[in-house]
């Protein structure tokens, strides 16, 4: 986006006064980094803070140790974008003993390595050269540190697949001062995908700082929420409701298409393009997470088995068509993890929330996976038991105030069920209701829809997510 605002917002912080010495100080030992040729975003500063002695950095969760060094330089780099999401800054660690640069290290998805181990070029001159990962930024001293990365399969991709998935990040350093909403979240979303990219993995495209970009950490640190805040105001300006990039969302997989809650339906649903997969939990008789829809399971001679009253082993044993079985969360989590595939958790039995919650012990989870009930109650004990997951209450009456519903319940999104109320049940989703739950900052995830013209009309007006039991259709 080419609006002057932006230039006046990075002149205001890079015109900012400050020492000049110690801006040619800090300039002299400047990270040289080395991106992808098809990098999209370069950094447009540089916040550093000088160590004469040891202490806790300010922007990132270490302590710096001299350990010899004359001085040490923390580089907080800054970037509009991630790939994956509206805010970025990495970190680079230059320690410096009589004017030659004696360790560096750099940050790497929350930690930190040694920059200088390997047969590389670690230095040129004073400038310490290092390897950015394409899109997320993290950096390496070599290339091949992202082989891993570079093996994945197209859909895992975070520089296409994800892109946008993070929405905006907010960190709790800034006190709420950057805003965020589920409106906010679609926005990068849109505006990322289309910046997406597959990755050559070849560094060519260098980038070196110019002086002028060097700022004081405090400065840099004022400066960000103002500049994500700028960001989110003129998508919402620029980026038409009808031009939202809505989560894709498989109904229970893609239920059409397989047996639904299974594996094989997630795998269809991955295979069709979705984003999500919704799917239903239970807790089994032994305490184990079920994903299955009704609390009873018919037997392939006509019984009826009551989940609650079984093992998952003993509902194992029935076949759900084509060899499939009801899986345990931890398969469906297994599988999201491995294809990036998101997940909508309805909870269908309140039990399930305390192991529910001890699930979410990786960082993924949290962009992830949402959860969602028709019981407003069991949608704010779980976001009381694991804050920054995105919740959604769920609810089938068009007479009632979905924006007091889902404040009650402490849910980001609000859920109509509004599928089997008429042929175009998007009429209910009138610009006065859009306002109201816009208004309350909130998001719209929509029923199980089949019918391309509604779904058209769900698309025009600019909802969130929309499920489908053919995920093809969205």
């Amino acid at each position: 986006m080419n609006r002057p605002e932006f230039a006046e917002s990075l002149a205001a912080l890079l015109d900012s006064p400050q020492d000049e010495a110690a801006r040619d100080f800090v300039y002299h030992y400047a990270p040289i980094i080395l991106f992808d040729e098809r990098e999209p975003f370069l950094p447009l500063a540089g916040g550093y803070t000088v160590f004469t002695e040891d202490g806790p950095s300010a922007s990132f969760r270490r302590d710096v140790a001299l350990r010899g060094a004359d001085a040490a330089i923390e580089y907080a780099i800054w970037w509009d974008w991630d790939i994956e999401h509206l805010y970025e800054l990495e970190h680079v660690w230059v320690y410096v003993k009589d004017d030659e640069v004696m360790r560096v290290e750099a940050s790497w998805h929350g930690k930190m390595h040694d920059m200088l181990s390997g047969p590389h070029e670690p230095v040129r001159g004073t400038h310490p050269v290092v390897y950015s990962q394409p899109g997320k930024h993290a950096f390496a001293a070599m290339p091949d540190w992202y082989d891993e990365f570079k093996a994945w399969a197209p859909r895992q991709s975070q520089t296409n697949r994800l892109a946008g998935a993070g929405g905006v990040l907010a960190p709790a350093m800034f006190g709420g001062k950057i805003s965020e909403c589920p409106l906010y979240n679609t926005l990068v979303r849109t505006y990322m995908q289309r910046m997406c990219f597959d990755a050559s993995w070849s560094f060519t495209n260098e980038f070196s700082f110019n002086r002028e970009q060097m700022v004081p950490w405090k400065t840099l640190f004022e400066w960000i929420p103002s500049r994500v805040n700028l960001w989110t105001s003129i998508m919402e300006q620029e980026i038409a409701p009808s031009e939202y990039r809505y989560l894709r969302i498989g109904h229970r997989g893609a239920r059409a298409y397989a047996p639904d809650n299974t594996l094989t339906s997630f795998k269809k649903a991955i295979e069709l393009d979705a984003d999500f997969s919704e799917l239903d939990v239970h807790l089994t008789a032994d305490g184990k997470i079920a994903v299955i829809h009704d609390d009873m399971l018919r037997t392939n001679d006509g019984q009826f088995l009551k989940v609650h009253e079984h093992t998952l082993e003993e509902l194992q044993r029935v076949d759900l068509g084509g060899g499939e079985r009801v899986p345990e969360l931890k398969e469906v989590f297994a599988l999201a993890r491995q294809s990036f595939m998101g997940l909508l958790i309805e909870i269908k039995d309140g039990r399930v929330i305390p192991q529910l919650a001890g699930l979410f012990t990786e960082s993924w989870m949290k962009r992830l996976v949402m959860v969602s009930s028709f019981r407003p109650d069991w949608v704010a004990e779980f976001g009381a038991a694991v804050p920054g997951v995105s919740t959604a209450v769920l609810f089938e009456s068009a007479n009632i105030n979905a924006v007091a519903l889902a404040k009650a319940a402490g849910a980001q999104y609000v859920d109509p069920c509004w599928e089997g109320l008429r042929d175009d049940p998007a009429d209910l989703l009138t610009e006065e209701w859009m306002k109201a739950v816009r208004e309350a900052n909130l998001g719209i995830i929509c029923w199980s829809e089949q019918r391309p013209k509604v779904i058209e009309h769900l698309r025009q007006i600019g909802v969130d997510a929309l499920c489908s039991d053919q995920p093809d259709l969205l």
